[in-house]
């Protein structure tokens, strides 16, 4: 069953992940959401990280877990974006996935039944 979550990134433009070739590219609502449901609904951007760690096959297998009926919402609020997440993976591949694209730059609002 989907769940939703609801998160922000607090300041856009700081939003990346400690490694440029995996950071989010995005700017704006829009674009945020667009990477992210990709991030959700292909196994590209786990693939890219698998292989830049020292023991690629060591990498437990479930976080290349997708979901292909993923989707992401984002809005512009003030100076940061707030984007609503609709997945049936588990809360640890999301959380790893944003890790990649945002660092630290993102926080959970609220978790609901989709």
């Amino acid at each position: 069953m989907p769940t939703r979550y609801y998160l922000r990134l607090q300041d856009p433009a700081t939003a990346r992940g400690p490694n440029p070739a995996l950071a989010f590219r995005a700017h704006g609502a829009d674009a945020f959401a667009d990477e992210l449901q990709q991030a959700l609904r292909s196994d590209a951007l786990f693939e890219r990280w698998r292989a830049l760690q020292d023991e690629p096959d060591d990498v437990d297998p479930a976080l290349g877990a997708t979901d292909p009926a993923a989707s992401v919402t984002g809005a512009q609020d003030d100076l940061h974006i707030d984007l609503v997440v609709v997945t049936a993976l588990p809360s640890a591949v999301l959380r790893q996935r944003l890790q990649l694209l945002a660092g630290s730059g993102w926080q959970l609002r609220d978790v609901t039944a989709a």
